[in-house]
């Protein structure tokens, strides 16, 4: 399985182990290997800890390494559980490799949540892998209908739900004997929703308000990750940062919290947010959940996904006692199956799996985008991740990424051919402008003054990636040093993994 980011991570391996059932009695059993793709959002330990999904071997890759490593002799099943334009590389980078074989292993994509833009581009860009797999009846429809209109074959998809539901029904007598009588409040935060310092205060502080005016209700928000990590989506305004200004005149029954999801809804009584997925995992369960519309119900938000639901509400109407009452019909078509028989939501995937894994050949893997059908738009994904429009690898040092210093809280670009075994900072003297060549690598301490400062989002550094760097910020320092922290093993996670 290759994942890109912590809540990626938690998608894949989760979907992996219900696609292919632990067979207990067999002689091997079920193997997990999990490879985290190189990148701005590739997840650290902690991250991978919380999210609390072990695999038997776990490695950091780059899509080339990682187009290498797997063919049918080691591995049936690949679960791509990328971004679309990763999604897109590999499988052309995976069908070049696989050019010659009789056999090959099957390929799984899907999305991680909620999908509530980019609908058409992510879906043409996951298109060419065996199995598209659709969170709900819901996004199945849709799925279909845009593949079929631009006449690719729509067949690959199937329904199934998020794997990540699950959890006791929430009782409401549980809180009783709690400190907080009147219940839990857990506020679930977005890094990128919404996306501006007014909102997010002014959610910030409607969650403190509501403290204050509830003292027998406990109010948490959960944070999605610590400063300096990254997930899916970049958090620039981290509430952790906007809750300093509120200075120390903070309610003794308010905090902030990090940890898995689920334990957090193990004891939440209310679950607020303004569009994300933790609201289905919450409706699973049968916890009153709210989808704030304080800031308007928009595309943009994402929090138009939920209507019809009965969810939404504003903070003025949680702060008066209102709690939603979900419509089921709605719950149903976004497999959201509290009272349903949610196991069996899994058969057809886990079926359509296992038949084309008992195949003697499959035909090659076919995306959409091709040369000919994309040729302004595939060869510039692929080059991204260090291949050529046909899916060979790109000769040649690979893609430059920028890379968060851990001293200095900016973006530096380095390039290294191997991480030492021994954590070390690691001065890299850069690459001539004019050239674009890489400089060298050495071990040691950094040069004074030689830390990066640019700031802003973390993205690959080549033609395509440099057009979508933040405004004002291109022309700034790109090269500089990077401070790796301590690390296990050869890959620094192998105490993630199963014994």
């Amino acid at each position: 399985m290759l994942a890109d980011s912590d809540t990626r991570w938690k998608w894949g391996a989760l979907t992996a182990h219900r696609l292919v059932p632990d067979e207990s009695g067999s002689a091997s059993g079920r193997r997990l290997d999990g490879f985290l793709l190189r990148g701005r959002a590739t997840p650290t330990a902690r991250q991978l800890t919380e999210v609390g999904v072990r695999a038997d071997a776990m490695r950091e890759v780059t899509g080339v390494e990682f187009v290498r490593a797997v063919d049918r002799e080691r591995y049936d099943v690949i679960v791509l559980s990328l971004v679309g334009g990763a999604v897109q590389a590999m499988l052309h980078g995976l069908r070049h490799a696989w050019q010659d074989d009789e056999r090959r292993p099957v390929v799984v994509t899907g999305y991680v949540g909620v999908v509530y833009e980019k609908l058409a581009d992510g879906l043409l860009l996951r298109h060419g892998a065996d199995v598209v797999l659709a969170n709900s009846r819901h996004d199945a429809d849709r799925f279909r209908d845009v593949y079929t209109g631009v006449g690719a074959d729509g067949n690959s998809v199937v329904e199934c739900a998020l794997p990540f539901l699950g959890g006791d029904r929430y009782d409401p007598k549980a809180r009783l004997g709690r400190k907080y009588p009147g219940g839990t409040v857990v506020f679930a935060v977005q890094p990128s929703v919404p996306d501006n310092r007014a909102d997010r205060t002014y959610l910030l502080r409607r969650a403190v308000e509501h403290a204050r005016r509830h003292p027998d209700r406990e109010v948490v928000v959960k944070l999605r990750s610590k400063p300096g990590e990254h997930t899916t989506h970049i958090e620039e305004l981290p509430y952790q940062k906007l809750i300093a200004k509120f200075g120390d005149d903070l309610p003794a029954n308010f905090r902030l919290a990090y940890g898995n999801m689920g334990e957090v809804l193990d004891t939440a009584d209310l679950l607020v947010t303004v569009s994300s997925t933790a609201a289905l995992e919450s409706l699973h369960r049968s916890i009153p959940t709210a989808v704030l519309t304080d800031l308007g119900v928009r595309e943009t938000l994402g929090n138009h996904h939920f209507l019809g639901s009965g969810c939404l509400a504003s903070w003025d109407q949680l702060d008066a006692g209102h709690l939603p009452e979900p419509n089921a019909e709605w719950l149903s078509r976004q497999g959201v199956a509290a009272d349903g028989p949610y196991e069996t939501w899994f058969d057809a995937a886990r079926e359509r799996v296992a038949e084309l894994a008992a195949a003697p050949t499959l035909p090659p893997l076919a995306p959409f985008y091709t040369p000919t059908t994309a040729p302004g738009y595939l060869p510039g994904r692929l080059a991204r991740y260090g291949f050529e429009p046909d899916g060979s690898p790109r000769p040649g040092p690979r893609p430059r990424t920028r890379r968060r210093s851990r001293r200095c809280g900016g973006w530096c670009a380095t390039r290294c051919a191997k991480r030492p075994a021994v954590p070390t900072a690691t001065a890299c003297s850069g690459w001539p402008r004019s050239s674009g060549e890489w400089g060298s690598c050495e071990q040691g301490a950094p040069p004074s003054g030689s830390w990066g400062s640019t700031r802003g989002r973390r993205v690959a550094v080549d033609d395509d990636a440099r057009a979508s760097a933040p405004r004002g910020r291109r022309s700034e320092q790109e090269i500089g040093c990077e401070r790796r922290e301590p690390r296990g093993g050869r890959d620094g996670l192998d105490h993630l993994c199963n014994p």
